[in-house]
């Protein structure tokens, strides 16, 4: 049987051509507000949170396992989040999921944030059996967001209605099915 996902190195640095991606920092607070109530990063995601929402995520967000700020490696700017949700959705399933700030879309940083995410639980997980199974969940009107994990390799394996929207699941798959 594969590691549990709660066996996952924690706290983790990942490190790409142009990022990092390291545990929330107090002084990414202001970041991560931003990305919870930006209405253009929300739209596909339920809309901006509400004020008691944002202020326990705000309490909670720093040093959170499997939260990761995503910054640009030269500048160390918070440009982002990408987050790993074990046991999402089915015992053995790690969820990602992911935000940009809009100034940083289109240049392909989503892309290699959640690349290197999901190669990350893929590695941390892989035992004899073989690797956890990672999924992505997004709207299904979220063109974007289904090319980026289309981009990477991940399969859609399921559609459904959840939060009053159809959704699409994405799968990286599980050599063990």
């Amino acid at each position: 049987m594969s590691r549990s996902p709660s066996t996952f190195p924690w706290p983790a640095t990942l490190t790409t051509d142009r990022l990092v991606l390291r545990p929330i920092e107090a002084g990414d607070v202001p970041a991560m507000a931003r990305l919870w109530t930006d209405e253009a990063v929300r739209r596909h995601l339920g809309g901006p949170v509400d004020k008691e929402t944002l202020r326990v995520r705000e309490q909670h967000c720093v040093g959170a396992r499997g939260a990761f700020s995503v910054t640009l490696r030269t500048a160390g700017a918070v440009i982002g989040v990408v987050q790993l949700e074990p046991d999402s959705r089915r015992a053995g399933r790690t969820e990602v999921s992911y935000q940009l700030l809009p100034e940083h879309w289109g240049f392909g940083y989503g892309r290699e944030a959640v690349a290197a995410a999901v190669a990350w639980v893929r590695e941390a997980t892989t035992s004899s059996e073989g690797s956890e199974e990672v999924v992505a969940v997004t709207q299904e009107a979220n063109a974007r967001s289904r090319r980026l994990l289309e981009s990477i390799g991940m399969e859609q394996t399921e559609t459904f209605v959840e939060w009053g929207a159809a959704q699409v699941l994405y799968s990286a798959g599980d050599p063990r099915a």
